[in-house]
């Protein structure tokens, strides 16, 4: 019985391991919108205050992707600061800001919701190969018998759920907006590099910026 309580609980940890992910909900983008590699793209980030390393890894990752794609990319932390742009400033001041930085598009990174879910795991059957207590009653009955009351148990999952927005600077228009979820980031580094890789890869699926 405590072989099959190991595996039950290897079984577990294996969902939990499994359960950390970064996936796409859903993108947009405008009929005629394509990115210029001549063209400067400013990438913000807009999260807590006291997630700064966050938002600085945020855009240095989407920053570096860009770049990888031949896209001239920058991040808007290391060109301003932290307090270039807030909601007190006009909207005519913070775009001759970014213009005369020869920015030319806006690519916004926004944690719109970050949450912590409690959900109950059932550890009932669990199928796999074909096992050898199959062949005789009680091995088969008795191991059966341990996973199905066994008792499940509760794991907390914390999700950040992303928004970028590209805006175009002379047209002054939304071109491309994307959602991603984000469950259960290890770190702020890895989180921040799989969604850019994931920011990218739909950009030229949508085939905002060309392939090599």
């Amino acid at each position: 019985m405590k072989q099959i309580g190991l595996l039950v609980m290897s079984a577990g940890l294996l969902t939990l391991a499994a359960c950390s992910s970064t996936r796409l909900t859903s993108s947009w983008k405008t009929d005629d919108a394509r990115l210029q590699r001549d063209e400067k793209i400013m990438v913000m980030a807009l999260v807590p205050k006291q997630e700064r390393q966050l938002r600085q890894m945020m855009e240095e990752n989407l920053v570096e992707e860009l770049r990888k794609e031949g896209y001239n990319a920058t991040s808007a932390l290391q060109e301003f600061g932290p307090g270039a742009f807030n909601d007190k400033m006009e909207e005519r001041a913070a775009l001759r800001k970014l213009k005369n930085s020869d920015a030319r598009q806006v690519l916004t990174v926004v944690l719109l919701d970050k949450a912590k879910e409690k959900n109950y795991v059932r550890s009932g059957p669990m199928y796999g190969p074909y096992p050898r207590y199959y062949g005789r009653f009680w091995p088969y009955y008795s191991t059966w018998y341990d996973r199905m009351y066994q008792p499940g148990y509760y794991q907390t999952n914390v999700k950040y759920n992303w928004e970028t927005n590209l805006y175009d600077l002379d047209k002054r228009k939304l071109i491309y907006s994307a959602q991603t979820q984000s469950v259960d980031p290890p770190t702020a580094l890895r989180q921040a590099y799989l969604y850019a890789r994931q920011i990218v890869k739909d950009m030229t699926k949508q085939q905002l910026i060309a392939k090599h």
